[in-house]
């Protein structure tokens, strides 16, 4: 058996389901890697399990400070997008205008029959 393949049976027997597959008993017996995996497992469910009791009680102001911070991020997400939405904008003018003008320096040299020498 390999690891990967002992991952889907450490979920049911740390669920109390041990498995009878004496594959599974002896690949524990001698990965250390997978007796790590174990214990972690054991230990996370054993922590979930604690929670269940545990109350959790918010205090005043708390939903309020919530939300106000979700307006918050909001209002900066929106801002942000209007400012790269400019952007292209910007960059997409740009990219017409110097079309526009190479164009217009084409057309230009073609109606006169000569080269117009560049810089360089």
């Amino acid at each position: 058996m390999r690891c990967e393949e002992l991952a889907e049976v450490v979920a049911a027997s740390v669920d109390g389901d041990d498995s009878d597959d004496w594959r599974v008993r002896r690949h524990l017996s001698t990965c250390l890697r997978c007796q790590a995996e174990l214990a972690r497992y054991r230990k996370l469910v054993r922590a979930l399990r604690g929670l269940r009791s545990e109350v959790f009680d918010p205090g005043p102001g708390l939903v309020a400070d919530v939300l106000a911070s979700l307006e918050e991020a909001g209002e900066r997400h929106l801002l942000r997008s209007l400012l790269s939405g400019h952007k292209v904008a910007y960059v997409g003018g740009l990219a017409v205008a110097t079309a526009g003008a190479a164009g217009a320096l084409v057309i230009a040299t073609r109606s006169r029959g000569r080269r117009v020498p560049l810089a360089g």
